[in-house]
């Protein structure tokens, strides 16, 4: 008797494990093909934060597999959670999140690719007190991250504003650019009756207004302060931007539009923000500035002709040209694809590397896409080597062809406003693999 109920028991479960085991192996084969695929491509390199894994603490639960957003970026090889298709990764930090074993740290750069952040601690404060950085400058890209570091960065502004000897006429903080961040951020100083000004260059929106037309920017749901939870799946640029002016206007948010900061000086215990309109003294500073400062130039002849651009706006002005499109990023990628979409158009992607290890699956995808059709020319391991009044000369391996052309649109990406911010005394550093 005490055998049959072990066998009622025991048949099932050796049933329910022999199946795990089949499905994680089988995982596992997957994660192995990805990471294979992956090496063979050239594209180990995240774009920017990613999780570095300690196999010494991983327990292999599977968790941080399930929680990124992205899909099968992470897997379980050898019972030990791995970066399968690191150049997919965009950030997310859900992954450190969900690990029970705390084997996960996120780092910015890697070991062979650096890439300079400006001295950030954990509360947003740079090295200089009183000035804090929040979103894209700080090095993160996502806009969902971008605000929620706005509203986070205004937590620890309050504690330092709380400490100190209110004055007359002195401002809690002046909040420099609009984006994302800013926005968020303007939002949570709003909400706490902070004295500020939100001061910002361009308009309200910042660097998102200049993405291309229809551009999807928001993929997870977010939280404004005195606006509520968002729980869009699939947000353009236009549909974004559109929202915030929506919430401004409700809730009165005002926004300095077209106002560009000069100079961040310290005056005593305070700032000095000084713009093209006039001064303001604050006792803190929120900087929500994009990376891109300034875009990278092509560094070739003929680049200072007006045919000569470095975003897209509107493929649209591009229909029935030839147009060359100059990177190896999403940026640049996207800008090839959309505009191939325009009718008549004679499209050439040039790439200085032999893969676009940096862009987003989905986006390389697109690219394959339209080579495969005819709508898009790819011309990997080449350069840019001069700019003609309507054409180009392009190195392609020891050879250099002549495309004719009417539009050159450069995608390289930004210079990170480094002067701007060593003039105020925030260090930058180039991270290497730090946490």
């Amino acid at each position: 008797m005490a055998l049959d109920t072990i066998l009622v028991y025991a048949v099932p479960m050796v049933g329910v494990w022999a199946a795990y085991l089949a499905t994680r192996r089988k995982r596992e084969a997957h994660s192995l093909a990805k990471l294979s695929a992956a090496k063979e491509a050239g594209m180990m390199e995240p774009a920017s934060l990613h999780p570095v894994i300690d196999p010494s603490k991983c327990i292999g639960c599977g968790s941080c597999v399930r929680a990124c957003p992205e899909g099968d970026i992470l897997g379980l090889i050898g019972g030990k959670a791995e970066l399968v298709e690191p150049s997919h990764c965009i950030g997310h930090g859900a992954c450190k999140a969900a690990c029970p074993a705390n084997a996960i740290t996120l780092v910015f750069g890697t070991a062979t690719r650096g890439i300079d952040i400006p001295n950030v601690d954990e509360n947003f404060q740079t090295n200089v007190p009183g000035i804090f950085i929040a979103g894209e400058l700080g090095g993160m890209g996502l806009v969902r991250n971008a605000i929620e570091q706005g509203r986070q960065a205004i937590d620890s502004v309050r504690k330092l504003v709380a400490a100190s000897t209110s004055e007359p006429g002195l401002l809690d903080l002046v909040i420099v650019g609009c984006g994302p961040a800013g926005f968020s951020a303007s939002l949570a100083a709003m909400q706490h009756k902070m004295r500020f000004v939100t001061l910002e260059q361009d308009t309200l929106g910042g660097t998102i207004t200049h993405f291309p037309r229809g551009k999807l920017v928001m993929t997870a749901p977010f939280t404004l302060s005195l606006a509520g939870k968002f729980n869009f799946t699939e947000l353009s640029k236009e549909e974004l931007v559109g929202l915030f002016e929506k919430i401004a206007a409700e809730i009165g948010l005002k926004v300095n539009e077209g106002e560009r900061v000069e100079t961040i000086a310290a005056a005593g215990n305070c700032f000095e923000v000084k713009s093209a309109r006039g001064v303001y003294k604050t006792r803190a500073v929120l900087l929500t500035i994009g990376r891109r400062g300034t875009p990278r130039m092509l560094d070739v002849p003929g680049e200072d002709q007006s045919k000569v651009v470095y975003r897209l706006i509107d493929p649209e002005q591009y229909r029935g040209q030839r147009v060359l499109v100059v990177g190896g990023g999403d940026a640049a990628l996207e800008a090839a694809c959309a505009v191939a979409d325009q009718p008549d158009t004679v499209v050439t992607l040039s790439h200085r590397s032999g893969s676009f290890n940096r862009a987003k699956l989905k986006n390389r995808d697109r690219v394959a896409d339209a080579q495969e059709s005819g709508r898009l020319n790819v011309m990997l391991n080449s350069s840019i080597q001069r700019i003609g009044l309507d054409d180009v000369d392009v190195k392609l391996g020891e050879e250099t062809c002549t495309l004719e052309n009417d539009a050159v649109i450069g995608c390289v990406g930004g210079i990170l406003p480094t002067p701007f911010l060593e003039s105020i005394g925030i260090k930058v550093e180039t991270k290497y693999g730090t946490a």
